[in-house]
């Protein structure tokens, strides 16, 4: 099953870091949510960063976060190979969209959940 790291994800279903995990859970992909704080997201264990996750290669990141914290964010994907990096619509200000290309990484601008075949409005908000 390809992989997805949705940065910033957590448990409020009102969300669309939490609806792109759900998302992604029904495309039959391993999801790992990522946040700070939070423990777990739709039943799974949440890792704190990146590096924690347990795999070594991700087919594709999806970052829900606001710019002021994006640009950081979009460093600390330098530490393990990552297929593609969305940005989605909020979370894809140009400072960040140009740190991730001065990282060289393949960075997409768009909704992650719409590319593959679903619609935020698909996952209900309670």
């Amino acid at each position: 099953m390809p992989t997805i790291a949705v940065v910033g994800a957590g448990p409020d279903r009102r969300k669309f870091s939490n609806k792109c995990v759900r998302a992604y859970l029904a495309a039959g992909w391993t999801v790992f949510p990522v946040h700070p704080t939070a423990e777990t997201v739709e039943g799974i264990a949440v890792s704190k960063t990146i590096a924690d996750i347990p795999v070594g290669k991700l087919d594709r990141v999806s970052v829900y976060l606001p710019p002021a914290v994006g640009v950081k964010a979009v460093e600390d994907l330098t530490v393990k190979p990552v297929g593609e990096v969305w940005l989605n619509p909020g979370a894809d200000g140009p400072e960040v969209v140009a740190k991730a290309k001065e990282l060289g990484l393949n960075v997409v601008q768009g909704c992650s959940i719409v590319d593959i075949g679903y619609s935020p409005a698909q996952f209900p908000e309670e």
